[in-house]
Parts: structure tokens; sequence; C-alpha cells
């Protein structure tokens, strides 16, 4: 019998936390398809720090390595340059990266630090009580904007790949969804470019990656898939920001 479909051996067989409709499993499932395709899993070391992907190290079979709030990057670029032959990742979500994170992105791409980051927005705190984010879209509710973001309170959601495009260690940026399945498909190949220029000692790169979160949206994930479509996309556009390679 010739099998068509298999768990990635860089996946761990173990039941998953994340609420019904997360786009999270999706992500972790292209990434370990991404390393088993790339025969990288004996020289990687993932980073994840405080949100959704906290016990990510859970369902990745490779080194992992945990972070403070906001501090992947810090600690992916102490791990790099002392592992220079390693290959260094972060997995970060938009409350993380894009708020008490944002100097330690900003500077690791001012920097050009070899490795590169997987960025997860899903436009909330997903884990914390669905409070506003950084990448929160005008109007959108929260519980602590209730009555939507608004522009003069609240300011205008934050474009990560956009802001860092000006910086000249930045190489590669890219942003993609896991909405449909021809997104799935670019996302995978996103994710793969990425880990390729790291592999060929290139600089600094990112993939945010667009992704449903149903439970803090108070959507079903039918209806989350949707919104996503039709609010956050718009929002976001998908699509290479910056490509050095």
């Amino acid at each position: 019998m010739q099998i068509k479909f298999a768990r990635p051996k860089s996946m761990k067989d173990q039941p998953t936390h994340y609420c019904p409709g997360c786009g999270h499993g999706i992500i972790h499932r292209l990434i370990s398809e991404v390393v088993d395709e790339l025969g990288i899993r004996e020289e990687l070391i993932g980073v994840c720090p405080v949100g959704c992907s906290v016990i990510a190290y859970d369902y990745f079979d490779f080194d992992m390595v945990e972070a403070a709030h906001g501090r992947a990057p810090a600690v992916a670029t102490g791990i790099k340059r002392v592992h220079p032959d390693r290959l260094v990742f972060t997995y970060q979500g938009d409350g993380d990266l894009a708020s008490i994170g944002m100097a330690e992105i900003i500077h690791v791409a001012a920097r050009g630090e070899a490795f590169n980051v997987v960025f997860v927005n899903n436009a909330i705190y997903g884990m914390t009580g669905g409070q506003m984010a950084p990448t929160t879209l005008l109007d959108q509710k929260t519980t602590t904007t209730p009555f939507g973001r608004d522009a003069q309170n609240e300011g205008f959601p934050l474009r990560v790949p956009e802001l860092l495009a000006s910086l000249p260690g930045a190489s590669y940026l890219e942003r993609q969804a896991v909405n449909i399945p021809a997104n799935i498909r670019k996302t995978k190949k996103a994710l793969k470019k990425s880990f390729l220029f790291q592999k060929e000692k290139k600089k600094f790169s990112l993939v945010e990656i667009l992704s449903p979160c149903p439970a803090a949206w108070r959507l079903s994930p039918l209806e989350a898939l949707e919104w996503l479509e039709k609010e956050m996309i718009p929002s976001f556009p998908l699509g290479v920001i910056k490509d050095e390679g």
C-alpha cells in the first residue's frame, strides 16, 4: 500500500491544546513539512516566547528554547552568534512581536541578524483574554476596545514587514495567510524560502502569516475564515514586501 499522507517527522504525535479553528496547528505542520523537506531537523533551534505558542515545544520534534514575552529575537541572536552553524528561528504572535517585542524585532532587523522569524498575526491577544493588539483593525471590537478600535484614541494597525522593509539588514519579508488551500500553499513556499535564506547565510528574514482566532474574535471557525478574507487581507495585503534574493 502506498502512503499518500503522513505526519511529518518533525512534528510530535501530540493532542492539540489550540482552540477549534485556530491557525497555529496548520502553521506548525507547514513548518514541520519544510524542516523535513530541507533535511534541517538536526541543525535547527526554534525559539518561542509567551503567547498562544508558549508550548510549541510540545509539537515540534527538534530543539526548542523558551523566551520571555517579546524577547525571542534577543534569545535567537545569542544562540545564532554562539552557534553560527545552526539554523535558528523564532515563532511569535502579533501581541508578542509587535507590542512588548517591537524594539527587539526592529533592532535584530537593523543589525541584519542571520535568522528567520515566523510571525503569526491574528489581530488580537488570543491567550490573555482578547485584548487589543498592535495589529487589531480599525473598528474591531476587543475586550479593551468594546466599541471598536478608534484611530484617534488607539492609533492605526501596524504593518510589521512594511516597517522593516526600509532597513538594509532585512533581506526577505513576505505576508501570507492560512485561510484557504491556495494561500496555505503560498505560506509554505514563503516559509521554505525564509529557511533557505538563512541556510544560504543571507541576512534577516520574516514571514508574517494571517491566522484565524475564532475564540477571541467570538466567531465560529467558518465565520473566522470569512472575516479574515473580508477584513484582514484588505488591511494586510498578501505578497512579497522585500526580496533581496
